[in-house]
């Protein structure tokens, strides 16, 4: 079975002019494996899955598998142990239950991590109807469900009591909590049944420290050798190691969030040379001074 702890990357989808950029996405899988990350994202928000249509979105997904595969059997040093190939979470989104079945039926062949799934968006059901939505949709999963609570996208909040009802589910796991609501994080890292990774990028720390077990952070793009020490460090209980690398980490993230995510992290990969800064409408590029800030950021590094 699957676990979800440590730093996860949500990976941007690189594009170049125009089209998706599938080398460039390879590179970006090789780095964040070499990086030590736990796992890698696919189709996530940050990746811009609704820009992409059936076939890119299909398309994508397979880069991601087979690069992620490619990263098996290989150490990052000489005492290194042989490492499994990263496992990948893929986002499944919208608001008609029966589409998503449809969705997932497909997805039950390929080797994936689990599904990452938020509340339907825009229509903004009952909590009845967001526990029979997520209630059907593990029951046609092969894989384990990913919660992904982020209620200023989806414009519905997963209240505790819903969130604890679907933590009974066995194909329920964990949750990516971007809420924003210490009780709820609380309440459910006291509970157990779920891993909760933190959403909110400023949030990690504090989601770590109490026993939270990663972080799924678009941050992470650049320098996720620094995520990971940080998610190491209090794992093992160094909180002074912990809280220097998290302090010195919170300008790059409030950087990374200071405009329309995925427009800050794809100025700054671009700024390294992984990727061409394009986006597609309606995102656009961070702004002349935003960017300024971020090229300056990596020039600093």
């Amino acid at each position: 079975m699957s676990d979800f702890s440590g730093i996860w990357i949500p990976l941007i989808t690189p594009f170049a002019d125009g089209a998706v950029d599938h080398a460039a996405l390879r590179a970006l899988v090789r780095r964040y494996a070499d990086a030590g990350v736990a796992g890698l994202v696919a189709l996530g928000t940050t990746g811009e899955p609704a820009m992409l249509d059936a076939a890119e979105q299909d398309a994508v997904l397979a880069t991601i598998l087979d690069a992620a595969q490619a990263t098996a059997g290989t150490a990052r040093t000489a005492d290194a142990p042989q490492r499994h190939a990263l496992p990948v979470l893929v986002g499944v989104s919208g608001n008609h239950t029966a589409s998503m079945r449809a969705r997932i039926e497909q997805l039950n062949a390929l080797p994936l991590a689990g599904l990452l799934i938020a509340a339907p968006y825009y229509i903004r059901p009952a909590q009845e109807g967001i526990v029979a939505h997520f209630s059907a949709l593990a029951d046609a999963s092969a894989h384990p469900v990913v919660l992904y609570d982020i209620p200023q996208r989806t414009g519905v909040r997963l209240e505790p009591g819903t969130l604890l009802t679907l933590a009974a589910h066995p194909r329920i796991r964990a949750i990516k909590d971007c809420a924003g609501s210490l009780d709820t994080t609380l309440a459910l890292i006291r509970d157990g049944r779920l891993q909760v990774l933190a959403g909110d990028d400023l949030a990690i720390f504090n989601t770590l420290c109490a026993g939270g077990s990663g972080a799924i952070a678009a941050s992470a793009h650049w320098r996720p050798e620094r995520f990971v020490a940080l998610y190491r460090a209090l794992a093992e209980g160094r909180l002074a190691e912990g809280r220097r690398i998290f302090h010195a980490l919170v300008p790059q993230i409030q950087l990374a969030f200071a405009e329309p995510n995925p427009a800050p992290v794809k100025a700054l990969l671009a700024a390294e040379g992984w990727i061409r800064n394009e986006l597609r409408m309606p995102m656009t590029r961070a702004s002349a001074a935003l960017t300024g800030q971020l090229v300056a950021l990596v020039e600093r590094a």
